[in-house]
């Protein structure tokens, strides 16, 4: 029997034929952690996903579309939270585009952290372009250990804050692009194997020319077990567990 398959971050919803991407990722067997952008796509993913094996549906705000008055999307957030067990896509990005409302975006992100931890028992998907050390403090103040799981999504800080997040309990989603650039591919060997779980980032990433879906999860798993030096197999079985123990 094959080892299933995870997708730990895919913006199902954002796909041209995101009905049919749902039923492709189910049919394939891919358990699918759909993350979403805004409160606002929660009550038509839930409805999609609802019943389905593989796909869990994901409550997200998203850091680039903090604007600068986010209270109405803090209101559906904290309408719709109570339902959700997963959480992203959030976070913070200093990007160049996005730098000047960093204040708007920690003021966003500290809301969703605690009130995450009020709620306890949410697997948060988070993106932290740039400001690493940030996000890893504003998690290691308000979302105790005890209080949700982190999974930090195309991590690119440095080794030391790679360090860092691994002693507050972090996890982290590996996909192809990681695995394309050398720093990436270094990073990877220093994180614990029971911490890394794969995901695709779909659409904004590609399996060949076409945007990555659920089952191109595959190949990030091969490109991860060769450079750890184990099998496919092996590694899948691992991320398999991984990703159930986050769920249990």
């Amino acid at each position: 029997m094959n080892t299933p398959l995870v997708d730990m971050h895919c913006h199902l919803d954002l796909f041209p034929d995101y009905q049919q991407a749902i039923k492709q990722a189910e049919r394939a067997a891919v358990h699918t952690v759909a993350v979403t952008t805004t409160p606002r796509a929660w009550p038509h993913n839930n409805e999609l996903m609802s019943g389905l094996r593989y796909i869990r549906p994901a409550l997200g705000l998203h850091p680039q579309l903090v604007a600068d008055n986010p209270q109405r999307e803090l209101t559906l957030w904290d309408r719709y939270l109570a339902d959700a067990v997963f959480v992203g896509e959030v976070g913070l990005d200093a990007g160049r585009a996005y730098a000047a409302y960093l204040p708007h975006q920690q003021r966003v992100f500290e809301h969703i952290l605690r009130t995450c931890a009020d709620a306890g028992g949410k697997i948060l998907s988070v993106h932290t372009v740039r400001v690493a050390a940030t996000a890893l403090d504003m998690i290691e103040k308000l979302l105790p250990a005890d209080r949700g799981r982190v999974v930090l999504h195309w991590f690119t800080g440095t080794p030391a804050q790679a360090s860092r997040a691994v002693d507050l309990g972090c996890y982290f989603s590996v996909n192809l692009p990681m695995l394309n650039t050398s720093r990436g591919r270094t990073l990877l060997t220093t994180l614990p194997v029971d911490r890394l779980l794969t995901e695709t980032d779909g659409p904004f990433t590609t399996a060949d020319t076409a945007p990555a879906r659920p089952p191109d999860v595959s190949r990030c798993l091969a490109l991860l077990a060769q450079l750890l030096k184990t099998t496919t197999a092996h590694l899948g079985a691992q991320v398999f567990s991984t990703y159930q123990q986050l769920i249990s």
